[in-house]
């Protein structure tokens, strides 16, 4: 098989799979805009981004990168043992991580979203969405850790076939709960956390029962009676800058939402639909991005380096192609995207007017992704939170605070900074990973 159909093989139903979990979001966004309009749209996105934040940082970015680091290089050198080893206690550690953010979620709600600027409506219908979706949050969490196994071992098929149960049933509870259709109780903006929790804990089921049942690589009971010393600071030490990276990002866009939300509902509601349709967009450069984790961490573990960059460069020429793509949809139909999700004229307009300038920043965000995923593999998970955290603190923060608090700019020039910050990622990526790869099996 050539390389470009092993990236291929790999990167395709993870993009399918990534799309389709954002589609959770995006669905859920869709109902609730219809069910409740800008107020509605602002409570769920708000809440959802803290959550998705939380579970970056600390499981899909943080722990789940360890495991599909150690997995792949684990498997390239051919030791099995070893890499089931480094799945079950890379899981142990994050179900217990897992729970404890769960918790937290759960008993606190009013509290954290006040700590991120929530007030009036947004802050009281977003504590009774995130107080039920924190269950689902949990499921969520564990299904991302057993999916990174299996990304490690180059299987991205199963999570992909995760991903459709989830959606299935997001969909269909989505529609029946929130409405109060086929005699059930109209649960409204809860009745979308309801629908996700349920999703997410079917996923974690099929998963269970796969690994148990059918998989040739497992998930060990017996490795986890304990912590192991061996596994468990390899992992840490792959997962923290992991997450780190991805705190440095998430957490400032979470602090720039906190910025937003004085411009006002209409603006919030603007950048958050925006924002949910440009997330959709992430998925090629994910997708590769998990391509080149893999089949890098393969190639690092058998020693095959030439091929490790190889794989890298593929992956990044296919990921930023189909970004591109993306941004001329967000140039031809902004209006339509943004009319899928309300009906509001000066939202509309507002929302049109930021997708359109956040075409700009696609092709860059899609090398930095992949790219990033390469160094991953590679086991260098400090040079992209290096990266993410000059252009999140150091270039996105300041501007955002000049443009919104200073100048007192529309919210459209939120997504020309947002532009500036992926233009200086990508562009870094680039160039450090060219220095960094060549220095591979020296």
């Amino acid at each position: 098989m050539s390389k470009s159909n092993k990236v291929l093989k790999i990167a395709f139903p993870a993009v399918g799979e990534m799309f389709l979990y954002m589609m959770v979001w995006v669905i859920d966004t869709m109902f609730v805009g219809n069910y409740g309009g800008k107020i509605a749209v602002s409570a769920v996105g708000f809440s959802s981004e803290i959550v998705y934040t939380a579970v970056n940082i600390f499981i899909a970015v943080g722990i789940s990168v360890g495991i599909t680091t150690t997995v792949a290089n684990s498997m390239g050198a051919n030791k099995k043992d070893e890499a089931e080893n480094y799945l079950s206690q890379g899981f142990l550690l994050g179900t217990i991580i897992a729970f404890i953010i769960s918790c937290i979620f759960g008993f606190f709600p009013h509290t954290i979203l006040k700590v991120f600027g929530a007030k009036g409506d947004v802050l009281y219908y977003g504590a009774k969405f995130l107080r039920v979706v924190s269950v689902g949050t949990f499921f969520n969490m564990l299904c991302n850790m057993l999916n990174a196994g299996l990304r490690g071992t180059g299987n991205t098929v199963i999570p992909f076939a995760v991903s459709v149960i989830i959606n299935i049933i997001t969909i269909a509870l989505d529609d029946i709960l929130i409405f109060g259709k086929l005699g059930a109780k109209e649960f409204g903006i809860v009745g979308s956390a309801i629908a996700t929790s349920t999703s997410y804990f079917a996923g974690f089921i099929f998963l269970l029962v796969y690994y148990i049942k059918f998989s040739k690589f497992k998930l060990k009971f017996d490795f986890m009676k304990e912590f192991k010393k061996k596994y468990i600071s390899k992992l840490v030490n792959l997962s923290v800058p992991s997450g780190s990276q991805e705190g440095a990002f998430s957490i400032s866009r979470l602090v720039t939402l906190s910025f937003i939300m004085h411009m006002g509902e209409t603006a919030f509601s603007a950048n958050q639909i925006t924002t949910t349709i440009e997330s959709v967009s992430f998925m090629p450069g994910w997708g590769f991005g998990v391509a080149a984790t893999a089949l890098v961490g393969q190639r690092i573990g058998a020693k095959d380096f030439k091929n490790a960059r190889e794989y890298a460069y593929i992956s990044m020429i296919y990921g930023t192609l189909l970004m591109c793509f993306c941004s001329i949809l967000f140039l031809l139909i902004p209006r339509q995207l943004i009319t899928i999700f309300i009906k509001e004229a000066d939202t509309i307009k507002l929302g049109t007017a930021c997708l359109m300038i956040a075409s700009i920043e696609q092709p860059f965000m899609g090398v930095s992704m992949v790219l990033g995923g390469a160094l991953k593999g590679a086991g260098d998970t400090k040079t992209p939170f290096l990266i993410s955290l000059i252009s999140s603190w150091i270039i996105r923060i300041p501007l955002m605070y000049l443009v919104i608090y200073v100048w007192k700019l529309p919210v459209q020039y939120v997504w020309v900074v947002t532009s500036i910050q992926w233009a200086f990622d990508g562009v870094a990526m680039i160039i450090t990973f060219k220095h960094k790869s060549k220095k591979w099996g020296q």
